[in-house]
């Protein structure tokens, strides 16, 4: 009998690009620099609908269903540890 597990990890289409993203190690500024530009520190999706200083409405954070989004975020994490350990440098900008 084929348990759940087994079906989801063979059904899985994104595992390769997961690995990838994975896979990567940041050893470069320019690099870090770039990823931490590029994937944001917070969900830009995430909004309270305001008018006349009342809210509506709540459009909650729609990056949890981005099939990717622990592999992308745990990328953005290495590259601010990078810049942070070994390059000494301030990273609260990009927080």
């Amino acid at each position: 009998m084929t348990s759940f597990t087994q079906i989801q990890t063979r059904g899985d289409l994104l595992s390769p690009v997961r690995e990838w993203l994975d896979s990567i190690d940041v050893h470069n500024a320019k690099l870090a620099h770039f990823l931490c530009k590029l994937i944001p520190a917070q969900c830009p999706f995430e909004r309270d609908v305001v008018v006349f200083g009342r809210k509506l409405f709540h459009i909650p954070p729609m990056c949890k269903l981005n099939p990717l989004y622990e592999e992308v975020v745990g990328l953005r994490l290495k590259a601010l540890c990078y810049l942070a350990d070994e390059c000494g440098e301030d990273i609260t900008a990009y927080c």
